[in-house]
C-alpha cells in the first residue's frame, strides 16, 4: 500500500480554510434558482439548485468553510462555492475507468483535514485484468490535490464495469471504512481471500488495524471487515453508537440496510430478499440463520445511494432520522430510527435519480442527482 501515484501538482496552499476569496475558474457568478416547494409529513421545504451542468456527480464532501467537494463520474474532481460557482477540474486526480458504473465515485475528508488538508477519493481503477475499487489521498490545493498517493486498492481486478460499491466513511477512532462491490461476479463475496463484496477497514495511510476480524487468518485478506456484500453505495456512521451502517442493492427486489459487523457474514450471493433478474429464485435469508440479515430490506428496489444521519434541528422531525438517496425512488428516503430499528420511512419525492445526500453546515439537506446535466439540489424549511 502506499505508492506513490504522481508528484505533488501546483502549488499547496496551508492556508485554504482562511477566509480567502475563491475565484472560478469557469467563469460565471451564478443566478439564483428559482425555488419550488414540496410537502413532507413535517412541513413545507423549498427546494433550489445549487449548481448544475455537472456530469453524473457522484459524491460530495462540504469544507468547513461551507465550499463543496464533488467528484464527476468520468474523472472530474471540482470546487464548488455556496452561492453555485462551479471550478474547472482540479489536477492531480488519479485516471479513471470510466465505463459502466465505473469512474471518479467518492470523496471524503480526513477526520484532521483543519490541520493536514487531506482528502480521500475512491474510484474504479484500471488495471491488469480489468478494474477495481481503489482508493486514494492527496492534500487540497486551490486548483489541485498534491501528494497523490494510492493507499487500498481492491484485489483482483477482474473485467465489466459494474458494481464497484465505493462510499467512504471514517469511523471515531479514526479508521477509514471503504465499501466494496462484488463487480457482478456472485461468488466471489464469500471468498476471503478475494476483496470483491466486502467492507474494507484500513488506517488512513492504508495499512491494516491489528484488531481487523481476519488479521492472521490464512488465505484471508486482512483489510475485510465484513463479507457477502453486493454493491455497497451507501455508509455512515451513526452519530450516537459511532457503529457503521450501510445499504446495499439487492438484484431484482431485496435492496438491503445492514449494520455490519466485524467478520460478520451478510449472505450475498448464498441468500437475498429479492431473486435474479432473469427470474430464478434466491433462497431467503431465514433459511440460513447463520448468516447475518438485514434490519429492512425493499422489494421493489428503490436503489439505494448515499446515506446521512441527519443531527441538525433545521429541518423539524428530521433530528435522528437516516436520509438515504434513491436512484429508482427519485427522491430521499428518510426513515425514523428507534436505535437499531426502523419505526417509519417517507419518500421525500425530487423528480430525478439521487446519487448522494448530506448534510450541509447550516443544517439545510445537499443531493446530488445523477443525470448528464447533473445538480446540486439544497433542501430547507421553506420560508
Amino acid at each position: 500500500m502506499g505508492r506513490r501515484l504522481l508528484a505533488p501538482a501546483g502549488v499547496v496552499l496551508a492556508g485554504l480554510l482562511a477566509a480567502t476569496a475563491f475565484v472560478p475558474a469557469r467563469a460565471q457568478t451564478p443566478s439564483p434558482s428559482p425555488e419550488r416547494r414540496i410537502t413532507t409529513e413535517t412541513g413545507p421545504l423549498s427546494v433550489r439548485v445549487v449548481a448544475g451542468g455537472l456530469v453524473h456527480p457522484w459524491g460530495l464532501a462540504v469544507l468547513p468553510d461551507g465550499r463543496m467537494l464533488v467528484t464527476e463520474r468520468p474523472g472530474r474532481l471540482r470546487l464548488v462555492t455556496r452561492d453555485g460557482a462551479v471550478s474547472a477540474p482540479l489536477g492531480g486526480v488519479p485516471a479513471v475507468f470510466a465505463q459502466g458504473q465505473g469512474g471518479l465515485l467518492d470523496v471524503a475528508l480526513d477526520p484532521d483535514f483543519a490541520t493536514n488538508g487531506l482528502v480521500y477519493v475512491s474510484y474504479a481503477e484500471p488495471g491488469d485484468g480489468g478494474a477495481s475499487t481503489a482508493v486514494a489521498r492527496g492534500k487540497l490545493g486551490e486548483t489541485a490535490l498534491g501528494d497523490v498517493t494510492v493507499i487500498f486498492r481492491q484485489l483482483p481486478k477482474v473485467s465489466g464495469g459494474n458494481h464497484f460499491g465505493s462510499r467512504l466513511a471514517f469511523a471515531r477512532d479514526g479508521n477509514l471504512f471503504v465499501t466494496t462491490g462484488e463487480r457482478f461476479k456472485f461468488d466471489p463475496a464469500q471468498d476471503l481471500g478475494s476483496h470483491l463484496g466486502k467492507i474494507i477497514r484500513i488506517r488512513p495511510d492504508g495499512s491494516v488495524p491489528p484488531d481487523n476480524p481476519f488479521v492472521g487468518k490464512p488465505g484471508a485478506r486482512p483489510e475485510i471487515w465484513s463479507y457477502g456484500h453486493r454493491n455497497v453505495q451507501g455508509a455512515a456512521i451513526h452519530p450516537d453508537t459511532g457503529i457503521l451502517w450501510e445499504h446495499e442493492m439487492g438484484p431484482r427486489g431485496g435492496d438491503e440496510l445492514n449494520i455490519p459487523q466485524a467478520g460478520k457474514n451478510y449472505g450475498w450471493p448464498l441468500v437475498s430478499w429479492g431473486t435474479h433478474y432473469d427470474g430464478r429464485p434466491i433462497p431467503l435469508p431465514p433459511t440460513r440463520p447463520d448468516l447475518s440479515d438485514a434490519i429492512r430490506q425493499w422489494t421493489p428496489v428503490i436503489a439505494p445511494s448515499g446515506m446521512a444521519f441527519y443531527t441538525a434541528e433545521r429541518i423539524r422531525g428530521w433530528r435522528g432520522s437516516l436520509l438515504i438517496g434513491g436512484l429508482m425512488a427519485r427522491g430521499i428516503v428518510r426513515l425514523t430510527l428507534d436505535g437499531e430499528r426502523v419505526t417509519a420511512e417517507e419518500r421525500i419525492p425530487l423528480g430525478a435519480r439521487i446519487r448522494n445526500v448530506t448534510q450541509g453546515l447550516d443544517g439545510e439537506v445537499l443531493a446530488l442527482t445523477d443525470e448528464d446535466d447533473g445538480k446540486i439540489l439544497r433542501l430547507a424549511p421553506a420560508e
